[in-house]
């Protein structure tokens, strides 16, 4: 198969790199253009480009998907398939040029959490299980009809970070099987249609969302915690400052008789909190501008004001 493969960040790589380890061929890749980053606005590339470079891969870095020059070099390259990971929405005009069409990966079982988040999303609302999907295009998103499925557990201590992980590894294998199945069945692939009943969106994480709110009941809070961790990071503020929290364990609340969502407890070397029902255990956190500490560290070098709170 002449495969053209589209992608932008870290979760992408490990399906790039199955596609080139296999049979098939590998004609192009296609990411976003690099960007200024950092106070210095110094150029950062995409961790798919930094790939593709490294196996001298050909590649292409569109300003606009809809630039009749990079259609026509598309259509040059004559490929039977476009695979799609964590990549822009795609015009009708380029999704539709490979014999075979276009299909992407989503990292949830659709037409659970269509949207830019679905790993967040998962975790924050404790969900025990996902999955990552292969669809072929239609112009509205995420709306495809579906090739492959497979599903994952959710582990209680896993956060946006370790469930990313697992879900890149088998979303790469999800999708040479799916590459496989193309070819083997000659473009005659059986898909099914998506469940509307069963739709969820998974909506862009703003800053604005991360803010925790003690208020709520500590089994919410702890997954919206790990559901934000390690980014962008749940956060709250102590006199004025920030706190990125990333951890929490469910804390002893056998001596609490009443909770004061937010206050903030040091006991025997850990800090704890009130939630609406509950204390939890902070257990990694970062003040604004220090790095990244667990507990211990954080206490030896940093005092709560007396009676303070979260808030």
């Amino acid at each position: 198969m002449n495969i053209i493969f589209m992608g932008t960040p870290e979760f992408a790589v490990p399906s790039l790199e199955i596609l080139l380890r296999s049979h098939h061929n590998i004609s192009g890749v296609v990411t976003v253009p690099d960007k200024p980053q950092g106070r210095g606005l110094k150029l950062s590339e995409s961790n798919v480009k930094r790939f593709a470079l490294s196996r001298h891969l050909k590649l292409f870095q569109p300003e606009k998907l809809t630039d009749n020059n990079f259609i026509n070099e598309i259509k040059n390259l004559a490929p039977d398939l476009i695979v799609i990971v964590a990549f822009r929405i795609l015009p009708k005009e380029v999704f539709t040029i490979p014999k075979f069409g276009s299909f992407n990966l989503h990292a949830s079982l659709l037409p659970k959490y269509r949207g830019a988040a679905p790993i967040n999303w998962a975790l924050i609302n404790g969900d025990n299980e996902t999955g990552v999907t292969t669809f072929f295009l239609k112009e509205k998103v995420d709306t495809g009809n579906v090739i492959i499925q497979n599903k994952c557990p959710v582990d209680k201590d896993d956060d946006a970070g370790t469930l990313h992980d697992k879900l890149s590894k088998l979303g790469a294998s999800t999708v040479l099987s799916t590459v496989n199945l193309i070819e083997m069945t000659n473009g005659n692939v059986p898909v099914y249609e998506q469940d509307e009943v069963l739709f969820t969106t998974a909506p862009k994480i703003t800053k604005e969302f991360c803010k925790i709110n003690w208020d709520n009941r500590a089994n919410t809070v702890y997954n919206f915690i790990r559901g934000l961790s390690p980014y962008p990071a749940a956060y709250s503020f102590v006199d004025g400052k920030m706190i990125k929290i990333f951890k929490t364990a469910k804390a002893d609340n056998s001596t609490s008789g009443s909770f004061q969502p937010g206050k903030i407890k040091v006991l025997n070397g850990k800090i704890l909190v009130d939630c609406s029902d509950e204390m939890l255990e902070i257990l990694s956190l970062q003040m604004e501008g220090k790095k990244r500490l667990n507990s211990k560290e954080f206490l030896n070098g940093f005092s709560f004001p007396h009676e303070a709170s979260f808030d």
